[in-house]
C-alpha cells in the first residue's frame, strides 16, 4: 500500500514538521500512523513532500521530510460540467471523476435535472461536492486538487463552451465517437454530462451553436454518475495521461 496523502495549506520549508489540525488528528487517531511509517504532504497545488513519522502525539505527528517535488498542472485541462443528480449520484460522479484526474467540475442544473440546489440546501450540496473531491484526491494521492466551480446555469455553460479549446457533449445519438474527435494540445477541454433524463434538444442546440461537438462513448447508455468517469478514461488515454 502506498503512503497516504495529507493536505496542508502550504508545505513548510524546514526538514522537521508537525502535522496538526484535522489532518494531524486523522493521521494520528484514525489511521494510527506510527513512528517509522511514511506519508505524503501536499498543498493541492502541485507541491508534495515525502516524510517519515518521528513522533506521535494525541492529535499530531512529528515528521522528518525526506524529499520534495512539484508537478506541473496537466495540459490541456479537463473540465466536466456535471448535471446535478438526485440522491448521492452527483457525489459518486465527483468522487470517480476526481480519481480519474478531472481538473475542474462545474455543477450544472440541466432542465431535466430532478434535483434542484436552492438556498441553504443547495449551498450544503455544493460543499459536499467540494469535500468529496478533496477526499477523493487524497485517496488518489493527487498533487493537484480539482476545483468545484459555482453552479453554472445553461447560458453560463454556453459561454464556457464557446471559450474552450474543445467543447464536447456526451449524447447517445451523436454520430461521432469520443475516440475520434479532434483534441487540442493545450487550453481546456470542456465536457458536458447530462442528467438521467438526458440533455434536452434546446440545450443541445445551444451547446452546438457555441461550437461544442456531440460525442458518444459506445452503444451502451451510461448513468450520469458513470458517464463522466468513462469519458475521462478515454480522454486520459488519448491525451497520454494514462
Amino acid at each position: 500500500m502506498g503512503a497516504p496523502l495529507f493536505l496542508v495549506d502550504a508545505l513548510p520549508d524546514g526538514e522537521r514538521v508537525t502535522l496538526a489540525g484535522p489532518e494531524g488528528h486523522h493521521a494520528a487517531t484514525v489511521q494510527r500512523l506510527r513512528v517509522g511509517e511514511k506519508l505524503l504532504l501536499g498543498d493541492g497545488r502541485g507541491a508534495t513532500a515525502t516524510a517519515v513519522v518521528t513522533g506521535v502525539g494525541r492529535s499530531t505527528l512529528e515528521l522528518a521530510v525526506t524529499g520534495r517535488r512539484h508537478d506541473r498542472p496537466a495540459s490541456p485541462r479537463l473540465v466536466v460540467a456535471q448535471a446535478i443528480a438526485k440522491g448521492d449520484r452527483g457525489e459518486l460522479a465527483v468522487q470517480a471523476m476526481t480519481e480519474a484526474g478531472v481538473d475542474e467540475i462545474v455543477p450544472w442544473p440541466a432542465s431535466r435535472s430532478v434535483a434542484r440546489w436552492r438556498g441553504e440546501r443547495g449551498e450544503r450540496a455544493w460543499h459536499r461536492w467540494i469535500v468529496t473531491a478533496r477526499e477523493a484526491a487524497k485517496q488518489a494521492r493527487r498533487p493537484w486538487l480539482p476545483s468545484v466551480a459555482p453552479v453554472a446555469a445553461t447560458p453560463d455553460l454556453v459561454a464556457r463552451l464557446a471559450g474552450a479549446s474543445a467543447g464536447l457533449v456526451l449524447h447517445e445519438e451523436a454520430p461521432t465517437r469520443l475516440t475520434k474527435v479532434a483534441l487540442p494540445e493545450a487550453g481546456e477541454v470542456v465536457l458536458v454530462v447530462g442528467p438521467e433524463g438526458g440533455i434536452s434538444p434546446k440545450e443541445l442546440a445551444a451547446f452546438e451553436a457555441a461550437g461544442a461537438v456531440p460525442v458518444r462513448l459506445g452503444s451502451e447508455v451510461l448513468r450520469t454518475s458513470t458517464a463522466g468517469v468513462a469519458a475521462l478514461a478515454a480522454l486520459n488515454v488519448r491525451l497520454g495521461r494514462w
